[in-house]
């Protein structure tokens, strides 16, 4: 009963707080929530003259319609090199930079570092874009004019289905690795100063600091970082392969998010690309919930 009591003082108590929460979960509810209704369309086949109710059902069809098209296996595949490349190199690097700028002691330099890491964050897509077809191309783009003065003479890279990952994600990690360094070095921030103290008595080295103490103690927020990446395996940057791709390269840059959109906005099969993002968002979660249970159990740390 003291317990009860408890609680519902703390709830009273958090009135305020909640009244704040009150709008930002009715637009959470009516922005993502209900707009779930919608998923029916996936086993039916979808008109809009009949409305979503009004269309016929017809079960697994869609799903088994593109489980058996020859873009299944191009789509999953492109989508799968993309992404899991991008987190084998995109990971790790961010607790590079981190430990790097933490390791820097002229302030003034550091804060150099900060900001020329973070700025290109705030490129937006259609720019960064815009930049990488400038740099690329093989006829006046900077690094073929750079190459001529040699003599070289650069490929079309953009032209190459095989490059395509090469330059999405190497470009991607470019943009975003200053920005993606900020939270692991809060992380390192956070760290109790005696650690390092002792270490120094001890007569530890920089290496061995970083190995035994920066590592370690920021190894907690790496995981849940790779939990949420991974949980978003198959959901890779729409805008910017949709942005890139051209009949050139589609045969490495069609993914499954830019075949949804074809399918659904431009052949205008609802029900198609409803069964194709349902059956994305599904791997994704079950990708989310084995890689945090394998974190759970390996390092103790998960998200739930």
């Amino acid at each position: 009963m003291k317990k009860k009591s408890n609680i519902i003082k703390g709830l009273k108590k958090s009135i305020p707080l909640y009244i704040l929460l009150l709008p930002s979960a009715v637009l959470l509810f009516c922005f993502a929530y209900i707009p779930m209704y919608g998923l029916i369309i996936a086993f039916k086949d979808y008109t809009p003259g009949l409305g979503i109710m009004g269309s016929p059902w017809v079960g697994f069809k869609h799903f088994i319609k593109f489980f058996n098209s020859y873009q299944f296996g191009l789509t999953i595949k492109n989508t799968l090199s993309i992404s899991i490349y991008g987190i084998l190199v995109g990971f790790p690097l961010p607790i590079a930079v981190a430990i790097l700028c933490n390791q820097i002691r002229n302030k003034k330099f550091k804060k150099f570092f900060q900001v020329t890491t973070y700025l290109p964050h705030f490129i937006s897509t259609m720019v960064m874009c815009g930049l990488i077809l400038i740099f690329l191309s093989p006829s006046s783009g900077i690094m073929a004019n750079f190459c001529k003065i040699f003599g070289l003479q650069i490929p079309n890279f953009m032209a190459s289905s095989t490059a395509f990952k090469h330059v999405y994600v190497w470009s991607d990690i470019w943009q975003h690795l200053g920005w993606d360094s900020i939270i692991y070095l809060a992380a390192i921030s956070a760290i109790d100063p005696t650690y390092y103290e002792a270490a120094t008595i001890d007569g530890a080295s920089t290496l061995q600091k970083i190995r035994y103490i920066d590592l370690p103690l920021i190894l907690p927020t790496a995981m849940i970082l790779l939990i949420l990446r991974a949980g978003g395996i198959l959901s890779v940057g729409f805008e910017k392969v949709l942005l890139l791709q051209n009949t050139q390269n589609a045969m490495g840059s069609e993914i499954i998010s830019t075949y949804v959109y074809k399918v659904g906005l431009q052949s205008f099969q609802y029900s198609l690309s409803t069964a194709i993002g349902l059956f994305n968002t599904l791997v994704n979660l079950l990708v989310l919930l084995v890689v945090n249970w394998f974190s759970k159990k390996t390092t103790d740390t998960s998200l739930i």
